[in-house]
């Protein structure tokens, strides 16, 4: 397993439990706290509780109540989507992480850092390896490419391809709190722009991931630092709740939304890719780490049912296809966001605050097909 995020971690836990000798090499020296917030929907809680880490991840995770929708300049609501029925968690990525790493390591998985990939051969009849500062390849009986945007393993599969600019920038930022928010995602839309805010730790902790269109080119990658008062600058015209919020913010990360497809090819002889590296996803769904959590559970599945010849095979054919619609819904989630003519998004604000009086369950069924998805029933 080449690499150690939510996807690697959960795939190499799910492939150990059914019998398999695994060993997940991480490019990093060590497995640190990085990242920030991250919604599980109850599609990914399955494959949690699958692998016997429901209820660990209930106790580390916020339980969300509920989803609303604000318009950002007036800070007034435009639609509630009740969540209290069903198991919409939210983590900081390193709690999962240390959740998934710990379950791993409880079932026999190796865990090796400080081992970055830099080549891949898979023209043999076994995938050979090429590490930073090895002398000699290494032979392995099967490889996973959970090694995120720049995977190796996708590119040792497909053809080189390069990704395009969206045209769209995020921001994250966590800030701490007093526990006092509610335990609920609040999106709140604006011309060209929206902001996505929610608590972790029990509240101690509030996640802000902000997005803007703009003409500007920014990297891709999460770890590029940016100054605060771009972030507010940006929000400048949002309410008060928004106002007061990133007047607390002292640092954050930006980077520049790209546009990947979803890789043609998702395995080749004995190896085969998963979450980001077959399919990077815009962040409107909040379904990038859940697609992960779903493709470790088919791909251990798979590989347990045909062998390491023939399941990576049947891992694609289950797999493919929903990760691609999940991605187009994503995107088309981006453009519901950003409404800029004054009139279409007073038409749309209004059929949401109806729809969420009057028949508030058509709301939420409208993505019952990601939701309430069971991958770890579906043979």
């Amino acid at each position: 397993m080449i690499g150690a995020g939510i996807g690697g971690l959960a795939a190499a836990l799910a492939l150990a439990q059914r019998g398999a000798r695994v060993r997940v090499l991480e490019q990093a020296p060590e497995i640190g706290e990085v990242g920030a917030g991250l919604q599980i929907s109850p599609n990914g809680v399955v494959v949690l509780d699958a692998l016997g880490l429901g209820e660990g991840a209930r106790a580390r995770a916020v339980a969300s109540r509920a989803v609303r929708l604000i318009d950002g300049p007036s800070g007034r609501e435009v639609a509630r989507l009740d969540l209290s029925a069903r198991d919409f968690l939210l983590f900081h990525r390193a709690d999962l992480q240390a959740l998934l790493l710990e379950g791993a390591r409880a079932a026999g998985v190796e865990i090796e850092t400080g081992r970055k990939l830099i080549g891949v051969t898979l023209e043999g009849a076994r995938p050979r390896l090429r590490f930073k500062g090895g002398a000699e390849e290494e032979e392995v009986g099967f490889v996973v490419g959970a090694d995120g945007l720049h995977s190796q393993l996708r590119r040792a599969i497909n053809p080189p391809e390069e990704p395009f600019f969206t045209g769209q920038v995020a921001w994250r930022a966590l800030v701490e709190d007093d526990g006092s928010a509610p335990c609920e995602a609040r999106v709140h839309m604006g011309p060209g722009r929206h902001l996505v805010a929610y608590p972790l730790r029990a509240g101690r902790l509030i996640n802000i991931v902000a997005v803007e269109e703009r003409e500007a080119w920014a990297a891709e990658g999460w770890f590029h630092r940016d100054d605060p008062a771009n972030l507010r600058a940006a929000f400048a015209g949002f309410g008060p709740e928004i106002q007061a919020l990133l007047e607390r913010v002292q640092q954050v990360h930006v980077w520049g939304l790209h546009r990947h497809s979803v890789a043609l090819e998702w395995h080749r002889g004995r190896a085969a890719i998963l979450g980001d590296a077959a399919h990077p996803t815009l962040p409107f769904m909040a379904q990038g780490a859940v697609m992960a959590l779903e493709d470790a559970w088919v791909l251990a599945d798979s590989l347990a049912a045909l062998g390491l010849e023939d399941g990576a095979a049947l891992y694609q054919a289950r797999r493919r296809p929903r990760a691609a619609r999940v991605i187009e819904a994503a995107n088309r989630n981006a453009r519901n966001y950003h409404l800029r003519a004054l009139p279409t998004r007073l038409a749309a604000h209004t059929g949401l605050r109806l729809l969420s009086r009057f028949a508030p369950a058509r709301l939420l069924a409208r993505y019952e097909w990601i939701y309430a998805y069971d991958v770890t029933r579906d043979a």
